[in-house]
């Protein structure tokens, strides 16, 4: 297995559309912060401090129990461009702060890349396991079990108050972060989202966008996660998560419903002209791509546009990204550049989806 297949390739598991209520809940995500034990952490670390953390993990990973786990691929940050990280950020396979920041940062991926470790990030080790649709469960138990293993080779940086010790405050405790990328146009035609997202805010969730902390919400793309580390167990945290994004996904359903049935001229001509422009345009913007995608994916949930599968949708949300825009031409592109490669290929993605 080549790290190559990792940046070349658009295509994650996660991005497959299967999983319950993938048409809404487009991902669901848990990553374990965790720290060792006499080691400073990372934005202390020497870089052979660094180093060590890397060897650790190496002796982990020859664990049978991890190799029934299938087969890993270990990408040293130092060993990729600028380019390539920015590529594998938009894959949501590593954080935007292990490729800028970290000092002898890694990453460990499985082949099919739901599994990610990131190591010497701002914390020694965040173990990510993303999978598609609503499976907020088996990727709990898919990251407490790669956690465990993780544990037979190193001693954890662990309170008996306090819990996990991690570099931010915020993650102290269970260092559980879990959380749900959701696709909610409808919630945001009807003008509801305002009021949901401040509801989500009183039972201990945030909102962010498409790329986590700091990014704005595009394409009616949010991502819910919990805020509380601490003063919960992880079972609670994601029963928590869990139960509103269940509400939520309820909420959009009958949102679709109610366009469908009082405005639905008005918004099968919204999803046709976005179709129109995507299938047409010779030069788009990255916010508008999103724009359209967003009513092109709605246009496919409510069957108004027939024989294009989900995932399209899912591939062109990364495929559209400037880092992958980039990696695929070869070369660094000018904004002009990138608006019309970015609309050729998704004029050539559905079209050869139609065929």
């Amino acid at each position: 297995m080549s790290f190559q297949k990792f940046i070349t390739n658009a295509v994650s598991e996660w991005m497959n559309g299967e999983g319950a209520d993938a048409d809404i809940a487009i991902s669901s995500r848990v990553r374990l912060a965790r720290n060792l034990r006499e080691h400073p952490f990372p934005m202390l670390a020497t870089d052979v401090q660094s180093e060590q953390i890397i060897q650790k993990v190496e002796q982990a990973m020859r664990d049978d129990a991890f190799n029934q786990l299938g087969a890993f691929e270990m990408i040293k940050m130092d060993d990729l461009s600028m380019l390539q990280k920015r590529v594998l950020v938009e894959k949501h396979l590593i954080s935007p702060n292990l490729a800028a920041e970290s000092r002898k940062g890694a990453a460990v991926l499985s082949e099919n890349e739901d599994i990610s470790i990131m190591i010497n990030e701002e914390d020694h080790l965040r173990i990510q396991c993303l999978f598609s649709g609503l499976q907020l469960k088996k990727a709990w138990e898919a990251a407490d079990k790669i956690d465990d293993i993780f544990e037979k080779h190193v001693d954890f940086a662990f309170d008996e108050q306090r819990g996990f010790l991690t570099s931010c405050p915020t993650n102290v405790g269970t260092g559980i972060r879990a959380s749900i990328m959701m696709h909610l146009p409808a919630l945001v035609l009807t003008q509801q989202i305002n009021r949901i997202l401040s509801a989500i805010t009183q039972v201990g969730l945030v909102v962010r966008g498409l790329y986590g902390e700091g990014s704005e919400a595009t394409g009616n793309l949010f991502q819910i996660s919990n805020q509380v580390t601490l003063g919960q167990s992880e079972i609670e945290i994601i029963e928590n998560l869990d139960s509103v994004a269940r509400q939520i996904v309820e909420q959009e359903r009958a949102a679709r419903r109610h366009l469908m049935e009082n405005r639905r001229l008005q918004l099968e001509d919204r999803i046709c002209r976005s179709y129109g422009i995507l299938t047409n345009a010779r030069t788009i913007e990255s916010k508008e791509a999103s724009d359209k995608l967003s009513d092109v994916r709605l246009g496919i949930d409510l069957d108004v546009i027939k024989g294009i599968p989900v995932h399209i949708m899912n591939e062109l949300m990364i495929m559209t990204q400037p880092g992958f825009l980039q990696q695929h031409a070869g070369q660094q592109l000018t904004s002009s550049s990138r608006d019309e490669r970015r609309a050729r290929l998704i004029r050539e993605r559905l079209q050869s989806a139609m065929e």
